[in-house]
């Protein structure tokens, strides 16, 4: 049985529906700086990500390794596949004896249509202490799987609650 996917929100002045975003994704800047906190350490801060916007979710933000403390990351052996994006790879995150499995997620071969996601790291706002997109922190995404940030400027309904698998 397929979910029923409640009333699209309207988006106010100065927001956007993720119901407006394309299928397949774009990919494009992220308007503001990013930052990353973990156990008291900032692990990324970047005027040069990018967002990933598709139907239904939230933007994603990779963020381009350079401003990214990878010392602090560490391979896991778990992956997935994205039938736009190719084969992720995901990374756990470790400061201080603090470990967060998964935390991140990147694609070191992704599909020539997104090559420009190579390498760039994503973070689950919900593994991690506090995202921020400019000023404003970020709420996670519902759901386990999917990484999007949530923020005032962006209305849903959102996949990743129960019920939103078939939409």
């Amino acid at each position: 049985m397929i979910a029923k996917r409640p009333g699209r929100i309207v988006p106010g002045p100065e927001q956007e529906s993720v119901w407006d975003y394309p299928r397949p994704p774009r990919l494009e800047a992220a308007p503001l700086r990013v930052r990353v906190a973990f156990h008291g350490v900032v692990i990324a801060d970047s005027l040069n990500a990018l967002r990933l916007l598709e139907t239904s979710h939230p933007p994603s933000i990779y963020i381009p390794p350079a401003d990214v403390r990878l010392d602090l990351l560490h391979p896991s052996p778990a992956s997935s596949f994205c039938e736009w994006k190719g084969q992720a790879s995901y990374m756990h995150l470790e400061v201080a004896g603090k470990r967060s499995v998964n935390a991140a997620w990147t694609y070191p071969h992704p599909s020539p249509k997104y090559a420009a996601l190579a390498g760039y790291l994503a973070f689950y706002p919900s593994r991690v202490d506090a995202c921020y997109l400019g000023d404003e922190q970020v709420q996670a995404q519902p759901g386990d799987f999917y990484g999007g940030w949530i923020t005032a400027a962006i209305v849903g309904p959102f996949k990743g609650d129960p019920g939103t698998w078939g939409w």
